[in-house]
């Protein structure tokens, strides 16, 4: 049986990055996962946006959240050799006086400057899309590739042996207050789960008030686009680097059956595209996910209540790629190093029934 410092269940956005900074810190790591194509970290574009919502309003955490997150994927980049971080403006569309008001009332206000004009540069969508009232751009945005970092990362956890692929199967987990094992296979003093949407299937930290939202998207060629920025425009359209693709997304459907794209969804995407281009296009992929969301829009971090080698990093939602890098290293200097967790995300927040 091996042995680790720590087992995480999960390696997507959020199990791949706390992995990262659980080695930082000089700890050994071990992974569990069962590969799925409609994991949220799969289906994502990864994008990092500053300013969302109909009042143009910053993100929580932003000014601290975005710096992180950059460095972070830089550092990971240069670990695994490959490009992950895209810098990327994002064109906005404003569709009428109104719109446009507040949004120049917003590039007036000191706090939010830094991320956006009030002067966009459309670039080619000036003449391939179909004009809207107005613009914005939104500054200190992009696109990170959670693929391209999910599966070099995987590779990396195979090469030293640190990552068992099979579905975590709940009633093989063996607790004492010092110790987690699993299967005979591994133990570690703490087990991390980091699970997304299956975490409501979690018998430990099933009381957590988990949601789900089902988004699906497509993946289309647009012969002659050659876009480089991201636009806001009914959907998002977003270029994968290296690819000649576009990510365009997406739906939210609360109630749903599945993690499977529909054709009901295909349909709305496809005609949105239609209102928004004047190129023809090609739908190379459709693909759906559910993404991990919390009543309060905050993530899940800490320890479970009763029982002390257990703990959970779940609940990044629709904003993964900015969240996930700060908060992933906020869990690690707690389980490392035993830093008091912001009430903001500590799970203690929600007292369990």
């Amino acid at each position: 049986m091996k042995h680790a410092d720590f087992i995480i269940v999960g390696q997507g956005i959020a199990g791949t990055l706390l992995a990262h900074f659980l080695e930082a810190a000089g700890k050994s790591v071990f992974v569990i996962d069962h590969y799925s194509p409609n994991a949220a970290s799969q289906v994502a574009a990864g994008i990092i946006n500053p300013i969302t919502g109909r009042r143009y309003v910053k993100s929580w955490r932003v000014d601290d959240l975005i710096p992180f997150a950059v460095r972070t994927y830089r550092q990971l980049e240069a670990q695994l050799n490959i490009p992950i971080f895209h810098e990327r403006n994002i064109i906005r569309t404003l569709f009428n006086q109104g719109e446009e008001n507040d949004w120049l009332a917003r590039t007036g206000d000191p706090a939010y400057t830094p991320y956006m004009l009030d002067q966009p540069v459309l670039d080619q969508y000036a003449t391939k899309t179909v004009l809207a009232y107005s613009y914005g751009e939104v500054t200190q945005s992009g696109q990170t590739d959670l693929v391209r970092l999910t599966g070099a990362y995987r590779k990396y956890l195979k090469s030293k042996g640190a990552l068992l692929e099979d579905h975590f199967d709940y009633s093989l987990l063996t607790l004492t207050p010092e110790q987690a094992t699993y299967k005979n296979v591994v133990s570690a003093s703490q087990l991390i789960f980091a699970e997304g949407h299956l975490g409501t299937q979690n018998p430990y930290f099933n009381y957590l008030p988990f949601g789900g939202a089902k988004g699906e998207v497509l993946i289309v060629r647009i012969p002659g686009a050659d876009f480089e920025k991201i636009l806001k425009h009914r959907v998002f359209i977003v270029p994968l680097a290296d690819s000649g693709l576009y990510w365009i997304g997406s739906t939210y459907d609360w109630k749903f059956d599945d993690d499977q794209p529909t054709s009901r969804g295909r349909d709305y995407l496809e005609q949105r595209l239609k209102d928004v281009l004047s190129l023809p296009f090609d739908v190379v992929e459709h693909r759906a996910a559910v993404r991990p969301t919390v009543k309060d829009r905050r993530p899940f971090l800490g320890q479970h209540p009763e029982f002390p080698a257990l703990a959970i990093f779940n609940g990044l939602g629709t904003k993964g790629a900015s969240l996930g890098p700060y908060w992933a290293h906020h869990l690690a200097a707690h389980l490392v190093n035993g830093n008091e967790l912001d009430e903001a995300v500590d799970i203690g927040r929600f007292a369990k029934q």
